[in-house]
């Protein structure tokens, strides 16, 4: 049941794969007590296995979280919306007033791991953007009551 006190905050990304997936888990996990983080995505597509391993080295589950598109999370009303990449932020719907939205551009660990040789030199993408993802949750709330 959703928590009246806590801030909602969405993670929008295009495929809610990977960027989107690893906030809401740090989100959830290092701010739990002030944030109740989501993630979804303007044209989901399934879980990335190589984002769940990154946050699996830093003893984060996102295993069990599923890309959703935005729709199905249409009767929540967030306080903050953080698209966290480029085709995210330019098709960005349209959110209540109240609904504050924040661009904080993430780079896509797939694309950056296009021509990994294999498995691990692909990996060292997606913790360097989960790392990344995590210092800007870690500013969280502060960073989320200025302009971003």
């Amino acid at each position: 049941m959703p928590d009246p006190k806590k801030l909602k905050v969405l993670f929008l990304c295009t495929g809610n794969s990977c960027r989107s997936q690893m906030a809401e888990g740090l989100a959830n996990h290092l701010k739990r007590d002030i944030v109740e983080a989501y993630s979804a995505g303007t044209d989901p597509v399934p879980l990335n296995s190589l984002a769940v391993k990154a946050m699996n080295q830093i003893g984060i589950d996102i295993s069990k979280q599923k890309s959703k598109h935005l729709n199905e999370l249409k009767g929540i009303r967030f306080d903050h919306v953080i698209t966290v990449c480029g085709h995210a932020s330019e098709n960005c719907p349209v959110f209540p007033s109240k609904t504050e939205i924040i661009h904080v551009r993430f780079e896509d660990p797939p694309k950056l791991a296009e021509n990994a040789e294999n498995e691990e030199e692909a990996l060292v993408h997606y913790i360097r953007v989960r790392d990344e993802i995590k210092a800007f949750i870690e500013t969280i709330p502060q960073s989320l009551m200025s302009d971003v």
